[in-house]
């Protein structure tokens, strides 16, 4: 499979969003595409399943697009779902129909095997089976619950109508539904919105082994570290592609500047130099054939572009503390927190400068805990303090606004009606609000911009504490890199609820997890916590076994006289079935039935369940015996 498009473009109107596609698919790549928020990382995904969308583009190659095959390309948007009163498991089944089909094809061919021996049954019987093993048919059960249980559903959900989840849910599921369709060409775009750690985890597996072509679009750069050996990157309208993985990419990036602008400033001075010696000796009758030389060995060169600057434009800000807290920031003790009941129990302090990452699977208390210590939601029971000259500011994740009608300027005027224009205005700029930019409505901001105008107004504020939920959701990656410089720098407190680990690990110096129905605190940085997760996982795999060795040893010997007299019956059942094995291979080799080939066919399908049954004993029988030793 490939699939390519040379010196493309796609236009808006009189606005050409991408003015030089060159871009390249083939089988088994993992690709990439990333790009500042509006560059037309979208539209580009849009223009892959739509060639309509692409006309000729700035470059010097011949426009073309060219597809070896027809491949089929998956796209999350295009996953609608029919009927919303069917439940959520025969949606996801709905991918499997060809498998399902050829199961009851199995069930009917199976009945008529039952009254007849007819051969054109029974091989119509074995090429159907082998058809239905090619197709994964044994195992592709498992395969959807699993990734069901891994976007956090639950059995119960399972059963569920599609009209009953919510719209976050039906996004979930339509995902689950792309990835399992295993198209040829698997396009995603920001996947990891909105999952939690662990089912971004199993997602990143999920991919890493997925056989097939996947682009992905995404501001995740640890899980674009992780899947991806391309990437291609959307600057100034064109496309430039690179090998490797992001963090390649940002190396290879960074390099190629650096010599392009090496190359670039060389040569400049190359040509100053030669057009100097060409000036001071053109009109001397004696010197003019050296100047004339000179500027021909100008127009001989082949010129160097000055490369692009960096597309790096980001907000920083110069905002001050108003007052430094207590060194005890914050005390939590036995804090139960929930709704109606608890969902956990948390317990933590938090001292001055500290830095608190807070992970953990959604829905466990995480924004909850959050919200508990603003005061907005009513603690279950236990106690939290907060210290001496404590300031804190709360960024919600839903980023809600009083009145969206209000520009930009009036919003953050409205909050301080103290500045001056000149004070507004540069606080502004600092986080990318500029001329036009001010005057525009809320409702008409991006969730990105949405964002910055939020971190803006708490910032001004100059709290020493800040509680942020999920602040890097809508930003893309250098917006990510710049949030992460400005809360490096940031002299207060600060305690952020996010699932992106890159962020995390680049952020907090230590950890509070919500995992397993437990609250867990962690003093170390993302790298050295999943460290840590690892080393306690082997190690607990190390006690388990040092426990049942020293649990054997004080097994009661009613314990051990029953495990020694369930081994016995074991051993009994192996050996009777053994015997009825070699019955029916003694019947097998008598000659009225050797040539009978349904006669054969259902006998080896016996021995095929009695071996598979003495397996399953034998292994228990292991078990047991290890449990004595």
């Amino acid at each position: 499979m490939n699939y390519k498009i040379v010196n493309g473009a796609v236009s808006y109107g009189a606005d050409t969003i991408l003015e030089e596609i060159n871009f390249e698919i083939k089988e088994k790549d993992k690709i990439a595409v990333v790009g500042r928020n509006g560059c037309g990382k979208s539209t580009l995904l849009k223009a892959l399943i739509d060639n309509s969308m692409i006309e000729q583009g700035v470059g010097d190659n011949k426009f073309g697009i060219y597809k070896q095959g027809t491949p089929v390309i998956g796209y999350l948007k295009q996953i609608q779902f029919d009927d919303s009163d069917i439940s959520m498991v025969d949606e996801i089944r709905k991918i499997y129909l060809p498998i399902i089909s050829l199961e009851d094809k199995i069930k009917k061919l199976e009945s008529k095997l039952q009254i007849s021996s007819d051969e054109q049954i029974v091989k119509e019987y074995t090429d159907i089976l082998e058809k239905y093993k090619i197709l994964d048919g044994y195992t592709y059960k498992k395969e959807y619950e699993t990734a069901i249980y891994k976007f956090g559903f639950t059995k119960e959900d399972m059963k569920k109508k599609i009209s009953d989840f919510s719209g976050g849910q039906k996004t979930k599921i339509a995902l689950i539904k792309l990835i399992l369709s295993k198209p040829d060409i698997l396009l995603l775009d920001e996947p990891t919105n909105h999952l939690d750690i662990d089912t971004i985890e199993w997602l990143e597996n999920y991919l890493q082994n997925y056989s097939k072509a996947i682009v992905i679009v995404s501001h995740d750069r640890m899980f674009l570290d992780k899947i991806v050996n391309k990437v291609y990157e959307i600057e100034y309208g064109a496309i430039t592609e690179y090998t490797g993985n992001f963090t390649a990419f940002e190396i290879q990036k960074r390099a190629n500047y650096e010599k392009q602008l090496k190359d670039y400033e060389y040569q400049q001075k190359e040509i100053k130099r030669l057009k100097d010696i060409a000036d001071r000796f053109r009109y001397k009758p004696t010197k003019a054939k050296m100047a004339l030389s000179k500027l021909k060995k100008i127009e001989q060169m082949k010129i160097i572009e000055e490369p692009n600057k960096y597309d790096l434009k980001s907000f920083s800000t110069n905002f001050k503390l108003k007052e430094e807290s207590g060194k005890l920031v914050l005390k939590v003790k036995d804090l139960k927190i929930g709704y109606e009941k608890s969902i956990a129990k948390v317990n933590f302090e938090v001292y001055r400068g500290q830095k608190l990452g807070i992970i953990g699977a959604n829905g466990k208390g995480k924004s909850t805990l959050l919200r508990t210590l603003m005061g907005y939601i009513n603690c279950i029971s236990g106690d939290f303090e907060f210290g001496y000259h404590v300031d804190k500011e709360y960024f919600d994740q839903q980023m809600g606004f009083e009145d969206e009608n209000r520009t930009v300027i009036e919003e953050f005027e409205n909050e301080f009606p103290e500045l001056t224009i000149t004070e507004t205005r540069s606080a502004l700029a600092s986080f990318l609000f500029y001329s036009d930019d001010i005057d525009r409505q809320i409702k008409l901001l991006s969730g990105g911009e949405k964002v910055r105008l939020q971190l803006c107004k708490i910032l001004k504020k100059g709290p020493n504490l800040l509680l942020l939920d999920e602040p890097t959701n809508h930003m893309d990656i250098v917006g990510k890199e710049s949030l992460e410089n400005l809360l490096k720098a940031y002299s207060g407190t600060l305690i952020v609820v996010s699932h992106d680990r890159y962020f995390i690990n680049k952020v907090a110096d230590s950890l509070l997890i919500f995992e397993n129905d437990k609250v867990r605190y962690f003093d170390g940085n993302y790298t050295e916590y999943l460290e840590n997760r690892k080393n306690n996982i082997e190690e607990k795999k190390a006690e388990n076994i040092k426990e049942k060795s020293t649990n054997n040893d004080y097994l009661e010997n009613k314990e051990r006289n029953r495990i020694q007299g369930k081994i016995k019956r074991l051993e009994n059942e192996i050996s009777k079935l053994e015997d009825k094995v070699e019955e029916l291979h003694k019947e097998m080799s008598e000659d009225d039935v050797c040539t009978s080939y349904v006669r054969l066919a259902e006998l080896q399908s016996q021995v095929d369940e009695i071996e598979k049954e003495i397996e399953d004993k034998m292994n228990l029988w292991e078990e047991l015996n290890s449990s004595l030793e």
